[in-house]
């Protein structure tokens, strides 16, 4: 029986400053990384539009009713609701493709690179420079691969792909890109900067 196209789930964040980017406040100030944060899920939910796939966006920091006005129609919008990255990302149901709101290299085509590798795997990943990763999918739920991780560490690509192991999946890995955290990676883009 063939798998369902998955569904696309871009988790972001509202746009508030003090809140969004924090990382780049020292460069930026809190108004500079938010409206660079806001450029960059544009930028995002563009290339999500763009992929063909169904579009939702998990939402913190507002209510979805708040990002429909300001992000437009045409997809799903859905609180993330409780607990830690991990719980959040964890109630997305399979199959599904989850993505942030910080790569400006992982476009429509590397999102349809990752549905077209989810026909043929039963997972798949793009790691990123900083060790974490961009993309997540996979054609069945598997909550234990978000359970009790050290989220913003340099660690957690190489963790996700030790529990991948445990569990005997063998996911399809697609390039390497970079997120856009800090002043330095800003530096690359500099399309984003306020």
């Amino acid at each position: 029986m063939p798998i369902s196209e998955p569904r696309l789930t871009i988790f972001a964040r509202w746009p508030e400053p003090g809140l969004a980017k924090t990382r780049l406040i020292p460069a930026l100030g809190a108004q500079g990384a938010a409206r660079t944060y806001r450029r960059l899920l544009e930028h995002t939910l563009a290339e999500a539009r763009g992929s063909g796939l169904s579009v939702e966006m998990r939402t913190t920091g507002a209510e979805p009713d708040r990002f429909v006005a300001e992000f437009g129609r045409g997809i799903r919008y859905v609180d993330q609701g409780p607990g830690d990255l991990g719980e959040r990302m964890a109630r997305v149901p399979a199959p599904a493709i989850i993505i942030g709101s910080d790569c400006p290299d992982c476009d429509a085509a590397m999102i349809r690179r990752a549905a077209s590798a989810l026909r043929d795997h039963p997972a798949v990943i793009g790691p990123a420079m900083d060790g974490g990763y961009y993309l997540i999918g996979f054609t069945r739920a598997q909550p234990a691969l978000f359970a009790d991780m050290e989220w913003s560490t340099d660690t957690v690509f190489e963790e996700t792909m030790r529990r991948f192991g445990a569990f005997g999946i063998e996911p399809f890995v697609l390039p390497r890109l970079r997120d856009v955290d800090t002043p330095e990676d800003l530096s690359r883009y500099p399309q984003f900067a306020p």
